[in-house]
């Protein structure tokens, strides 16, 4: 699956989706169980650190009324805290000599070792794990901030505006992973039916009973198999600023580079192997510098919000991998932070992603692809599909004992994904379901939830039909070009 000379399509998906996903799944789920690899657990004892609801609370912890996560929070208890990147002294570049309030998570700053100055000081680390994530979480602060600014000037009491703001920020949210999240990576027959019809198969209550009756659960054929989906849109390399791209003078940002500027994985040291990002206190910079804030003009398609204007140069949006077996080869070798492994000694396979990902099944007992297809009631792949796929990982090294055992029995997310790339890079039967029907649970779980308010409509987008994820972060952003790409396309000389 992470095969170096395998040749992964592009899919039609913009990239920063691929890393909204991993957001949600922040949201959703973490499991306390990370440096078990390899021993058998309990499904009973799988500890949950995150509560199944789309919720944000990744961003808000337990809000500013908490004593520990209130810190979260600026000092008027409402608007959260924002970093700044660090200018660094780049000859003939004012834009990234200096700082940037807003671009960067806040940080620590404090404390007797450089990772603890790294620390974002945010409810969940993994959303410091890489850059994209990192600055994608940055522009959820900006999104709160300002649905704040907005509340207050229409005059809502100082007192009511978090939870004022909190219920506007989740619930547009929440309608943008409904109405343009699920759409672009699950058949969007599939998610109109759930959406539609409710869910037939995932924590269906009792004839008279409402779901909100019971506690909501968090499927582990989704968390360990399902929604791991997005390792397999992750690219090797993106088109990440004026200063990194492949035309650019840096040459194009690889995916290593976006783990080393983040306190979770890397450790802010330009030009680190994956085992010297190993190092969490290596000496250095403790902020994000100034030349890696992303242009987010190259993750998202504005042009899909009418905003031509905000297309990056020919050739430079990112499209995520297809979602299909096989994952680019830098997943095959890890940044220990990436998995809590900082401090340890990690044997090779285990910074494999997929052996990870396989690995972690096994530790569950999770049900194959062909078991979970008769409980949900569809054909199973074939016995050719299994084997040979359209364009994904290619078994034929495999001995033919374990191609057939493998054709019989297939791991639940090796079989999601050959479903999927049978299925033009959308999830299917039986990804597809296991997906929505969760997504579904976890919105109607929510304290606040759209689900529970049919006739809520969303407000900052452009009509009362329509927020995208673009919608978001022009809202954010302000629809600046100069905010959603703060480097800009070229040099501002310096005046004389």
């Amino acid at each position: 699956m992470t095969e170096p000379a395998a040749t992964q399509p592009d899919g039609t998906v913009p990239a920063g989706f691929t890393y909204l996903g991993q957001f949600v799944d922040h949201d959703l789920t973490m499991d306390r169980n990370v440096d078990k690899l390899g021993g058998p657990i309990d499904v009973e004892d799988l500890l949950q650190g995150r509560s199944p609801a789309l919720d944000l609370d990744s961003v808000y912890g337990r809000g500013p009324a908490d004593a520990e996560d209130r810190r979260f929070f600026a000092a008027d208890g409402v608007r959260l805290r924002t970093g700044a990147s660090q200018g660094i002294p780049l000859p003939d570049d004012p834009v990234v000599n200096q700082d940037h309030p807003g671009f960067d998570l806040p940080r620590s700053s404090a404390g007797d070792t450089p990772a603890a100055r790294r620390a974002a000081v945010v409810p969940d680390q993994r959303n410091d794990e890489n850059l994209v994530v990192a600055q994608l979480h940055s522009a959820f602060i900006r999104f709160h901030n300002r649905v704040v600014d907005r509340l207050a000037a229409s005059g809502t009491a100082p007192d009511d505006l978090y939870a004022a703001a909190h219920g506007v920020v989740v619930r547009h949210y929440q309608w943008l992973l409904r109405t343009d999240f699920l759409p672009r990576i699950v058949d969007p027959a599939i998610v109109e039916d759930v959406f539609t019809h409710g869910r037939r198969y995932f924590d269906v209550p009792p004839a008279g009973r409402r779901s909100a009756d019971t506690p909501a659960t968090m499927p582990i054929e989704f968390s360990v198999a399902a929604y791991r989906l997005g390792h397999s849109m992750v690219r090797g390399a993106y088109q990440w600023n004026r200063l990194f791209n492949s035309d650019g003078p840096n040459k194009i940002a690889t995916l290593l580079q976006l783990f080393t500027f983040t306190g979770d994985s890397g450790n802010f040291t330009p030009n680190s192997t994956v085992e010297q990002l190993d190092d969490v206190n290596a000496a250095g910079l403790e902020r994000l510098p100034s030349n890696w804030i992303v242009d987010f003009r190259r993750l998202f398609d504005f042009t899909e919000a009418g905003r031509s204007d905000l297309a990056p140069p020919d050739g430079q949006l990112n499209h995520a991998k297809r979602i299909d077996s096989l994952l680019v080869d830098p997943l095959a070798l890890l940044p220990a932070g990436t998995f809590g492994g900082r401090g340890t000694t990690i044997a090779p396979a285990q910074r494999n992603l997929a052996f990870r990902n396989l690995t972690r099944a096994d530790m569950v007992q999770l049900a194959t692809g062909q078991q979970m297809a008769a409980f949900l009631g569809v054909p199973a792949l074939t016995r050719e599909a299994i084997l040979t796929g359209a364009q994904g990982a290619v078994l034929d090294a495999m001995p033919e004992e374990q191609r057939e055992r493998l054709a019989r029995a297939t791991p639940l997310w090796f079989y999601v994904l050959r479903e999927t790339e049978l299925n033009r890079g959308q999830l299917g039967e039986v990804g597809g379901r296991i997906v929505a029907e969760t997504f579904h649970r976890a919105l109607e779980n929510s304290r606040t939830s759209i689900s529970r308010e049919p006739h809520w409509r969303p407000t900052l987008g452009p009509d009362e039909n329509t927020f995208r994820m673009t919608d978001l972060l022009l809202f954010a952003f302000e629809g600046s070009p100069d905010l959603l790409n703060p480097l800009g396309d070229a040099v501002v000389a310096t005046a004389v």
